[in-house]
């Protein structure tokens, strides 16, 4: 499959005629049909309807969105290409997890802003299997996720390990109670994890945590993302257990439960290319090295007090 088969594959599907997107795509009509033929002999599919006008089967609708954003990436690519060549402009991508937001990525992400003036910094959200094929293919410079794996062709550094606590609905037992619980005491709780797909992910590390403790959670719902959990535990559709720096959320329909559970911790880890020597790559690093001697610098205002 050539991206040429895609382009004329789309101008037919979007004109719902051949002869309109000959015109289009300033070719002859027989050719342009043979193209399309060849494309579904390829995928041994039928691809189009050949009616009046021309419509799309199931396989088509498909192929054809899917199409479209390709050929997307590939123009955004290579308008970027040539602005890069041009010196008009620097762009580094980062993707993240969203739960790492809450911690100190995004003052990490301010002072690399500072540190590198005029260059585009682009934030991408992903998970950490989507962020390990975002920088295998190009997408992003760097990513910072939570699972552990390794793999040959990226760089993984864990640069935090968070403490997890159990978000719970205002007013529950676990929340009033004395002491910190165990995650055991927690068996008998409808659980809600995150992110339903895809996996593995961090809603594997949950489990892996609860079958240590010598228990099987009690899985009652899997969303699809963090702020989805927890408007399942604000409605009183379970617990969930989360990063502690979820609590800089502020909601005041959850509350948040340390446990007595030391060894339990999420990493944030920084992954990048093997190899990969680029000097906005070195300076994000070289900020990263410093991550756990940063103290919160104050504010003009607070100075002055």
């Amino acid at each position: 499959m050539e991206l040429r088969h895609l382009r004329y594959f789309t101008m037919v599907a979007a004109e719902g005629s051949f002869s309109r997107a000959a015109e289009k795509l300033h070719i002859a009509q027989p050719p342009l049909s043979r193209q399309i033929q060849q494309l579904e002999d390829e995928l041994g599919v039928r691809l189009l309807d050949r009616g009046r006008p021309i419509t799309l089967t199931e396989p088509g609708r498909y192929l054809f969105e899917q199409a479209r954003q390709i050929l997307q990436r590939v123009d955004d690519m290579r308008a970027m290409t040539k602005r890069i060549a041009k010196g008009l402009v620097l762009q580094f991508n980062i993707g993240f997890v969203a739960s790492t937001l809450y911690d100190d990525l995004p003052e990490l992400i301010r002072r690399f802003r500072i540190a590198v003036p005029g260059v585009e910094v682009h934030l991408l959200e992903m998970t950490t299997i989507e962020q390990v094929a975002a920088l295998k293919d190009g997408r992003i410079d760097v990513g910072f996720g939570r699972l552990r794996f390794d793999d040959e062709m990226v760089v993984r550094k864990v640069i935090r390990e968070e403490k997890l606590c159990i978000a719970t609905p205002k007013g529950h037992p676990l929340a009033s109670r004395e002491t910190a619980p165990r995650l055991r005491d927690t068996a008998h709780e409808p659980l809600i994890i995150y992110p339903k797909a895809p996996r593995p992910s961090y809603a594997d590390q949950v489990i892996g945590f609860y079958r240590e403790a010598g228990v099987e959670p009690n899985i009652a719902t899997e969303a699809r993302e963090l702020q989805t959990a927890l408007g399942f535990v604000a409605s009183g559709g379970g617990i969930c257990v989360v990063p502690a720096s979820v609590r800089r959320l502020g909601r005041d329909d959850v509350s948040y439960v340390d446990l007595n559970e030391p060894k339990m911790v999420t990493p944030i880890i920084m992954s990048y290319r093997k190899n990969d020597g680029s000097r906005l790559l070195q300076q994000l690093i070289t900020l990263v090295r410093e991550f756990d001697k940063w103290e919160a610098a104050p504010t003009a205002s607070e100075k002055a007090v």
